[in-house]
């Protein structure tokens, strides 16, 4: 169990000061540039054996598809064993299943399957690592190490698909892979060389029993559901805009390039909302969830106004910056959970996001076919303020409700 004694170092520079954290981190930083380089090299390796945009596209569905599966039946991998042998036994084994794409003439549904394996595996991974954080952090740094994770996971999106287009260019994709069988090898290695040993959990049952037994606990907890619910359904309704970015550009009357500024700046707004939201205390964060609510789904409706693309930029990079109410909503998570799950929930947590994003971002382009994008993302941002601000009223009310008698971490 982690201490409980207050830092007195705030902020990501805090958290990198306790034993193991660098190698966490650097470990996620390697391992996600290799993941993301992989899926463009993946793409386009797939288009030049098939010609088929369908089946290169067919690449990022079988990236986030398999989440929800691995979330479901996998979860409670992240209780029963200690966290430092899942991490290091999910990057070998996805290393493992890269390598095996490496086969000359392995058939398109084979890279596609095997890519689908990977998938299954990163919840578990995610979970395990959000699991592991509780343990080896303070209660008061938690929700910056999780902060310091998606802030690493948005710049190196941005990179990765940048450098990956780049490094296929120069070495082939094939290559590419290759180097990103090298990333998953050296997560495993900073991670098992790096991080302490965490204690494993109880195993009641067998995996998959004790993994419904995790969902029905978590979904049968109501204050627990809604906190989750809460973190799902913000991106969700947020998430529209990337569905559309394309289309929207067409709207707009500029070229599909200049779709690249709204995912840049919806990431960076991200980024920079994280770095200032770990600066505050956390009896500030936790009042600014709903404030931060508000910002990532109030500059959706903006677009009824079909703004320019630099405007339209700036207003998803105010959106991206609210996404920093996790760091108010976390410490609640965790006082809300019993210990024994939350490697489960975690899990669960990360496929359930990864999911909803990939159904609303598909809703999105169905409805666009329909309606004219601005009015599709205002839409989305009229319904996102008022279920999250629903919900939020509900899982943030009278805070200490159904919250475990233990200390947090």
């Amino acid at each position: 169990m982690s201490a409980t004694v207050v830092t007195p170092n705030p902020g990501y520079r805090g958290v990198l000061r306790v034993p193991g954290m660098p190698a966490i981190f650097l470990a996620h930083t390697v391992s996600m540039l290799g993941t993301v380089a992989a899926q463009v090299a993946l793409s386009i390796l797939v288009f030049e054996r098939t010609g088929s945009p369908l089946l290169s596209a067919l690449v990022l569905v079988c990236s986030f598809l398999p989440y929800a599966l691995g979330g479901i039946l996998l979860s409670s991998i992240a209780d029963r064993f200690p966290a430092r042998r899942v991490l290091v036994g999910c990057d070998l084994l996805s290393g493992l299943w890269i390598g095996v794409m490496l086969i000359p003439g392995l058939p398109v549904a084979a890279l596609l399957g095997l890519l689908l394996a990977t998938g299954i595996i990163a919840p578990v991974f995610a979970g395990a690592r959000a699991a592991s954080l509780a343990q080896l952090l303070p209660g008061d740094l938690f929700p910056i190490g999780r902060s310091l994770l998606r802030a690493i996971s948005q710049v190196t999106v941005l990179t990765g698909f940048a450098l990956g287009a780049v490094a296929v260019a120069a070495i082939g994709p094939t290559r590419l892979l290759a180097l990103d069988v090298v990333s998953f090898v050296a997560s495993a290695v900073l991670i098992g060389v790096g991080t302490p040993y965490t204690p494993a959990g109880e195993r009641r049952r067998n995996t998959v029993r004790d993994s419904w037994d995790g969902l029905r606990y978590l979904f049968t907890t109501k204050r627990l559901r809604r906190l989750i619910l809460l973190t799902w359904v913000a991106p969700a309704f947020s998430s529209v805009p990337d569905g559309l970015a394309v289309a929207y550009t067409a709207q707009a009357g500029t070229v599909a390039a200049a779709a690249g500024a709204l995912f840049t700046g919806y990431a960076t707004g991200t980024v920079l909302g994280e770095f200032v939201a770990a600066r505050f205390p956390p009896s500030t964060r936790r009042r600014l969830v709903v404030p931060l609510l508000l910002m990532t789904q109030l500059p959706a409706i903006a677009f009824f106004f079909t703004p320019s693309i630099p405007v339209a930029a700036v207003l998803l990079a105010v959106s991206g910056a609210g996404y920093a109410f996790n760091q108010g909503v976390d410490p609640l998570i965790l006082q809300a959970v019993d210990p024994s799950y939350r490697g489960r929930l975690f899990t669960v947590q990360t496929s359930g996001l990864m999911a909803i994003q990939g159904v609303s971002i598909a809703l999105a382009g169905v409805v666009g076919t329909f309606l004219a994008p601005n009015l599709t993302i205002a839409a989305a941002g009229i319904l996102g303020t008022a279920t999250t601000l629903l919900i939020a009223r509900q899982a943030l009310e009278r805070t200490t409700r159904g919250a475990v008698t233990s200390r947090p971490g």
